[in-house]
């Protein structure tokens, strides 16, 4: 997982909360406390997966044009951070090296399960569930997190 996926997400939950109000990266950057040109970069990798469009000119910006209780933690982090736990390590030399080639298929094997694992769970989650939990005042951590 990595500070994209997490950006995307909040940014979707400003979005979702105010679903015919246009947001620019400016503003955005201001709810995610993050810089606008992040922002653009991680908005435009969601446009692009169908979860927001974007306006054009004066006045432009983005709006969500996903359903938040069908839009899941998952979908978002196969569009923004898939495969985020397969890293490449190696600077330098390891094409011709036999045994790292081994080792990295191990780990690789090991970090597919977490991941579908990781995505399973995020799977319960949608951008409903969370701004729910985020008016919540008193929203237990044990509650059933199924898609509401």
């Amino acid at each position: 997982m990595n500070s994209q996926f997490t950006i995307a997400v909040h940014c979707l939950i400003v979005l979702a909360r105010n679903p015919e109000q246009v947001w620019n990266s400016e503003s955005l950057s201001r709810k995610a406390h993050t810089h606008p040109a992040r922002i653009r970069k991680i908005m435009s990798v969601l446009r692009k997966s169908g979860f927001v469009e974007t306006k054009e000119g004066l006045g432009g910006g983005y709006r969500i044009c996903c359903d938040p209780g069908t839009c899941t933690l998952a979908r978002i982090y196969q569009s923004i951070a898939c495969e985020a736990l397969k890293l490449s390590w190696c600077s330098a030399g390891c094409e011709d090296d036999p045994e790292f080639d081994r080792i990295r298929s191990a780990v690789d094997f090991a970090f597919t399960g977490a991941e579908r694992g990781l995505e399973e769970y995020l799977e319960q989650w949608s951008i409903a569930s969370l701004m729910k939990r985020t008016t919540d005042s008193v929203a237990p951590i044990s509650e059933d997190m199924h898609n509401t």
